[in-house]
């Protein structure tokens, strides 16, 4: 009979009762989920990494991949780091290896010898690699953090084996209990330990929680309250394992379902005629996920399967795009717009399985950079030209500009006219100049015109009143006629004033001309006391002053001259034949 002493430790004992002996219900065996409680284990996600879209890191540029490694520094998912940079390190190096080829050429064709060649990375280069290293250095430190964490955690399991031991060969039965409890409880908060140790550790443990039940069969009856409450415990293992199979999200379901493995492994054993029942269920609920994740990852891949058929068509699709060719910019562009759209259509299909994803986006990306490329050639060779018309263009503004202030209005308009011309048939420069040079030219051309025109608007009005001047003289010389008041004195008066008078608007030019010649000559016919010689030396001084300003002057004197010297050579042959004739007429019989 237990005294009341007795009691009280046994209730206190089976209130702080936890799980013990996990070696007696485990996990089936060959499960994917089947873990090993000490070495850390956990299942492999491997099959959801599909879930991840692909990316074709071919298509970055250097500042791409820059930016793609300082994401991934901040990453602790080194498996899919060490992914990411398998693929996109070779792709930055080869990027590398084509510039620092590239330079050497150049400074090779520039005439310098191959090993003076020192190729200095640039900002990205540097970047990169710095990035690179402390990527390394994180994962080797994250790891051998791990690693020193498992040897500590060894190193501390190893030593609660001792304790238990010692626990085991003690006479302290009530004492004892309490400390195996502890123990137990420090073990289950000790992480895991290298694998290398782990099953024999594991061994260990459980061989002497068993030595400890059994060497204590004082208390069995406590041992059977326990395996109770470990039965309660997997009971709720199961049905929280129940619940997930309702799950939609099957990856967070399966990461779950792992740890109520582990969970229900490190739980105590279980009153033997329900260890088979709990053990049951909690299989059936994790086959229900395992039926429904297999069912998910089959209709995966039939989803993949399908999205290949469709991503090969669209290959063979841009792969004409790869060979197109052009040398006009509006056909580019239509076929830039066309092959954006084929890009949408790929994007919005879905991923495929990984072993396929790499071959085939290599494929679709090496037409698109394909199509690009050539777009950028093409373009390139563009812009030579452009730049080569640029500067036609800027040496036509310069003349231009020289010219802007020039005076010389005709010469200087038919000079600028020409510019114009010549503007026009230059081809199109750089969009970035265009407005700019457009604009210098033009307002070296606007200033120029803007003078000559106010110029000649000044020249007009002063035209107009040379006109009415003008026309004035002429009416005065008209009446003087009529009147019969002239001399030639005064009709050379009235001419200088009228030469004086300056040029006339082009259109009234002629008739203005006309009237005055007109009044002239009969100004000249009215003229008393005047010889006709005299009449007619008046008439000649008076064409040849008004020739004075007149651009054509030259040719019309020249033609003056010449009518009058006709003139002297038919009065000269007019006198030799009336000579002659006076001389035969002397010589005749008759001529008495």
């Amino acid at each position: 009979m237990k005294n009341e002493k007795e009691n009280m430790v046994e209730n206190e004992l089976i209130n702080n009762l936890t799980a013990t002996d996990g070696a007696e219900n485990t996990p089936r065996q060959g499960s994917d989920l089947h873990l090993d409680a000490d070495s850390g284990d956990t299942h492999s996600d491997e099959i959801f990494e599909t879930e991840r879209k692909p990316i074709d890191y071919s298509s970055f540029t250097k500042e791409d991949y820059v930016q793609l490694v300082k994401d991934l520094s901040k990453e602790t998912d080194f498996k899919h780091v060490d992914d990411v940079l398998k693929e996109a390190k070779p792709l930055f190096d080869e990027i590398r290896s084509k510039e620092r080829s590239d330079a050497l050429q150049r400074f090779v064709a520039d005439g310098s010898k191959k090993e003076d060649f020192d190729y200095k990375q640039d900002e990205w280069d540097i970047a990169f690699d710095a990035t690179v290293k402390l990527i390394k250095d994180k994962k080797y430190q994250h790891f051998k953090g791990i690693e020193d964490q498992k040897n500590d955690n060894f190193r501390k399991k190893t030593e609660l084996l001792e304790k238990l031991r010692a626990l085991v060969d003690s006479e302290d039965t009530e004492k004892g209990f309490h400390e195996f409890k502890e123990l137990q409880k420090q073990w289950k908060h000790i992480g895991a330990v290298p694998v290398a140790h782990a099953k024999t550790l594991w061994a260990n443990y459980n061989a002497l929680i068993d030595l400890f039940y059994d060497h204590r069969s004082i208390y069995f009856e406590l041992k059977e309250l326990d395996r109770k409450k470990n039965l309660e415990a997997k009971q709720d293992l199961c049905a929280r394992a129940e619940a997930l199979a309702k799950s939609e999200n099957l990856k967070e379901a399966v990461r779950e379902l792992n740890e109520l493995h582990n969970e229900f492994k490190h739980l105590g054993p279980v009153p033997l005629e329900e260890k088979e029942n709990v053990w049951q269920r909690f299989k059936a609920a994790s086959d229900a996920i395992y039926e429904k994740r297999d069912a998910f990852v089959g209709q995966l891949q039939k989803d993949f399967q399908a999205n290949l058929v469709i991503k090969e068509q669209i290959i063979e699709e841009i792969q004409k795009f790869a060979d197109f060719t052009s040398d006009r910019i509006k056909e580019w562009n239509l076929k830039t717009q066309e092959i954006l759209e084929v890009q949408k259509r790929w994007e919005a299909v879905g991923g495929t399985a990984r072993n396929k994803s790499k071959d085939i986006n290599k494929k679709f990306w090496s037409a698109f950079k394909g199509f690009f490329s050539n777009k950028n050639n093409f373009f390139k060779k563009l812009d030579g030209e452009r730049e080569r018309n640029l500067a036609l263009k800027n040496e036509i503004v310069k003349k231009a500009q020289e010219l802007r202030e020039n005076h010389d209005w005709e010469k200087t308009a038919n000079v600028m006219k020409d510019l114009q011309l010549q503007w026009k048939e230059v081809g199109p420069v750089p969009e970035k100049f265009r407005e700019k040079v457009f604009q210098e030219f033009k307002e070296a051309c606007d200033h120029f015109f803007n003078l000559r025109r106010t110029q000649f608007e000044k020249q007009d009005l002063e035209q107009e009143e040379n006109l009415k001047l003008k026309e004035s003289i002429s009416a005065e010389i008209e009446k003087a006629a009529e009147e019969k008041t002239g001399s030639l004195e005064a009709l050379h008066a009235l001419t200088a004033r009228f030469n004086e008078a300056g040029f006339v608007p082009k259109k009234s030019m002629a008739s203005s001309k006309t009237r005055f010649q007109n009044a002239v000559d009969k100004y000249i016919a009215s003229i008393q006391g005047a010889t006709d010689d005299e009449k007619e030396r008046a008439s000649l001084e008076i064409q040849i002053g008004s020739l004075r300003d007149d651009p054509d002057a030259d040719r019309k004197l020249y033609q003056k001259e010449q009518a009058i010297r006709k003139r002297i050579q038919k009065v000269e042959n007019d006198i030799a034949l009336w000579n002659n004739n006076l001389e035969f007429f002397g010589k005749s019989k008759n001529a008495e």
